[in-house]
């Protein structure tokens, strides 16, 4: 096994923790934290593990794409850092509405409705965060493409796919009463695309260098 398949299997191992992290955290533990102290507690630890997964991938990517695409490197891994921020703020948030409510002098300094404003502050962390998670698919995607050292198809439902989280990201910050299933539908391609994306890098890591038809005349020549 070479170095950049070794690489992409880590990056691969990474997004698949940022993934199960994402859905533990934020589909299961997320919607139930207001209801109990315990599991308010374990959402922030959740949430600290998307952001060291989410910071590891996109260091990942940097390394396997920088040589081929540095422009698309770079991209993928300020775009990602950017999601983490985004889900690290979040995550302060969280922790804030702890220390508020194991502190009753806190509480009453703060307020009666300080826990509710921070838990909604988090949630709207994630609701903007959510244009960087869809920025970092477009060049994750058009890597793909003008290498081929994935799938083409997977590049360009990775670009659909970021195209739909930002567009998400967008209608749920400015028009959140009018989204409803329209949020379903941009995910979609997303989410086919990142465990397509997962699955590959774990399994095929990432695809060899094409040689050039020059160079490999030259070398049969030599």
């Amino acid at each position: 096994m070479d170095d950049h398949t070794r690489t992409g299997r880590w990056t691969g191992a990474a997004y698949l923790g940022l993934a199960a992290f994402g859905m533990a955290g934020f589909l299961a533990v997320r919607p139930l934290a207001a209801e109990s102290t315990g599991l308010a507690q374990l959402g922030v630890a959740l949430e600290l593990a998307i952001v060291l997964t989410q910071a590891l991938a996109a260091v990942g990517f940097f390394a396997l794409f920088h040589r081929d695409r540095p422009v698309a490197a770079f991209a993928v891994a300020a775009f990602g850092m950017g999601n983490a921020l985004a889900v690290l703020g979040s995550a302060a948030m969280l922790t804030a509405a702890l220390a508020v409510t194991f502190d009753p002098q806190g509480a009453d300094a703060a307020g009666a409705d300080a826990v509710p404003l921070l838990r909604m502050t988090a949630d709207a962390f994630w609701t903007v965060g959510a244009v960087f998670f869809g920025l970092w698919l477009i060049p994750m995607g058009w890597f793909a493409i003008a290498t081929r050292r994935l799938p083409r198809v997977l590049g360009w439902i990775l670009v659909a796919g970021g195209v739909g989280y930002v567009l998400d990201a967008v209608l749920s910050s400015a028009l959140p009463a009018t989204l409803g299933a329209i949020a379903d539908i941009l995910a979609i391609p997303a989410t086919i695309g990142e465990l397509w994306m997962i699955g590959y890098l774990l399994i095929r890591g990432i695809r060899p260098r094409s040689v050039s038809p020059a160079v490999t005349l030259q070398t049969s020549a030599g």
